[in-house]
């Protein structure tokens, strides 16, 4: 594919765009996490200044469509830019093609985890263009491809549709990602700030909290992980490959943060102790205090206490700990490469530094009803902590998603997001979604703010019973998403 070179006198139009979702549950998880769209100012960190670049995220509007396609008329974007993940392939493909019927000449590009797992998904779309990889130093080739007039196609990380070769392509590995030091920095001031907040829960007993949902903002340090639980996507993505920041670089870049909190959404941070402490280190020296909310592998806290110690000193809050489950069966058939043991000695850890555990644990969607019980037995013994649940679900384009091919009881695309099974259920999904709707109640009727008795305003407090509320039917509901010869 190739077009002509856009002279150098005339400003590029370019519009990023992050989409909505189509799935319920989804929507209402919104009111209380709602994070920038990280990825999209990276790719916009990575394209020269001078160029008209603007970042929409149609997730928050009432009417995502209306507002994308009112915003095509108004600013005819020479580029749009989608990200995405699987259960918005759909959505984006539609976009992508009401992008073209406004503006035929516009340049349709998608990128981000979908695109980079499966780009083959998006063949005979609209779609002219699939990013593989990072987006932030593909776009900036495209971009540069463009001005010149060079086709805009480039090896496995930028893939044209209409190549006679995309669907060999497409079938190859993900590819390799550039070393870290290339990849820009986000530009954060192309979105409203004031919009992104995540609901914060304060691991001091008798505290008072100025609000429960603070703005918040995202730094991503790394990249990858250095392990390979069978169920996640990111081992496959980045072929077992683990990019790490420079400590200097990533403390450069929290320094310039203006908001008070931070979430790092690295998928796993804490694996480099000597990054992290020094990092730490850096932060004391130069007297940055921030809030912060991050991931922790249970092995790595067991094996690494004083760097929490640390951390809690900087301003580490809250701890997100995927520990799945209390079982050594379930931690072996996961992929793991933890225990029970290790579970309970992190949870320990990280109560007696005064560090606010999140427990993430996995319903596996043969669980029977005793199943169901002893997780509910499993949330009073963690309690005060925060605890979030997600049905075990194998990651599209993994070898896990493969092995399960014609198992599927609804589009394995469509309807992966960890809390929609995928797979037919040992209970029937009225009674399955039931039991795990309870585990949520039971969670939210124990969470730390409550049981520690944290202050909070009165407007917030009837806000996250309105929003608790309306999360827990939604969830209750879910089985209804699905066709009646499945529920």
């Amino acid at each position: 594919m190739s077009y002509k070179a856009v002279p150098v006198t005339r400003q590029l139009n370019i519009l990023l765009v992050r989409p909505h979702s189509h799935l319920h549950v989804a929507k209402c998880l919104q009111s209380f996490l709602h994070l920038e769209p990280l990825e999209l100012e990276i790719v916009a960190g990575g394209i020269p200044k001078e160029e008209n670049i603007s970042i929409i995220d149609i997730s928050l509007e009432k009417d995502p469509v209306a507002f994308f396609e009112g915003h095509l008329r108004e600013k005819k974007p020479d580029i749009v830019g989608f990200t995405c993940y699987s259960t918005q392939s759909a959505i984006v493909k539609d976009l992508s093609s009401r992008a073209k019927l406004i503006l035929p000449e516009t340049l349709t590009i998608a990128g981000g985890i979908h695109p980079t797992i499966i780009p083959g998904d998006f063949a005979g779309s609209s779609l002219d263009i699939i990013v593989r990889g990072e987006g932030g130093t593909a776009f900036t080739e495209i971009v540069k491809r463009l001005r010149s007039g060079d086709p805009l196609a480039n090896g496995t990380s930028i893939l044209a549709i209409d190549d006679p070769g995309f669907s060999e392509k497409a079938s190859t590995k993900p590819p390799h990602f550039p070393p870290v030091e290339d990849i820009p920095r986000p530009r954060r001031d192309l979105v409203n700030r004031s919009k992104y907040f995540s609901v914060w829960t304060s691991p001091d007993k008798n505290n008072r909290l100025e609000t429960m949902y603070p703005n918040i903002a995202t730094i991503r340090t790394s990249t990858g992980c250095a392990y390979d639980c069978n169920f996640c996507v990111v081992h496959h993505m980045m072929n077992g490959k683990y990019l790490q920041r420079a400590p200097e670089d990533v403390v450069d870049e929290i320094a310039g943060i203006q908001e008070e909190y931070i979430y790092f959404v690295d998928d796993e941070t804490f694996l480099n102790p000597k990054r992290l402490t020094r990092i730490a280190e850096l932060l004391k020296e130069r007297g940055i205090r921030k809030k912060y909310v991050s991931w922790a592998r249970v092995d790595t806290i067991v094996s690494h206490p004083e760097l929490f110690k640390l951390w809690k000193e900087v301003g580490l809050h809250i701890v997100y700990v995927g520990l799945e489950a209390m079982d050594e069966g379930r931690l072996n058939d996961y992929g793991k490469r933890t225990t029970v043991d290790l579970n309970w000695q992190a949870i320990k850890i990280l109560r007696d530094t005064g560090i606010l555990l999140h427990a993430s644990l996995m319903v596996d969607p043969n669980f029977s009803v005793e199943d169901f019980k002893k997780l509910e037995k499993t949330i009073i013994d963690l309690i005060p902590a925060e605890v979030s649940f997600t049905v075990f679900s194998p990651s599209p384009g993994t070898d896990l998603w493969k092995k399960h091919q014609g198992e599927y009881i609804v589009d394995p695309y469509l309807f992966y997001d960890c809390m929609h099974t995928v797979l037919p259920t040992k209970l029937g999904l009225n009674l399955f979604y039931a039991h795990f709707a309870k585990l949520y109640r039971i969670g939210w009727q124990n969470n730390p703010l409550r049981l520690n008795k944290v202050k909070v305003p009165f407007r917030e407090i009837v806000r996250s019973i309105i929003n608790g509320t309306k999360y827990i039917i939604s969830m209750r509901k879910i089985y209804k998403d699905y066709p009646p010869e499945h529920r």
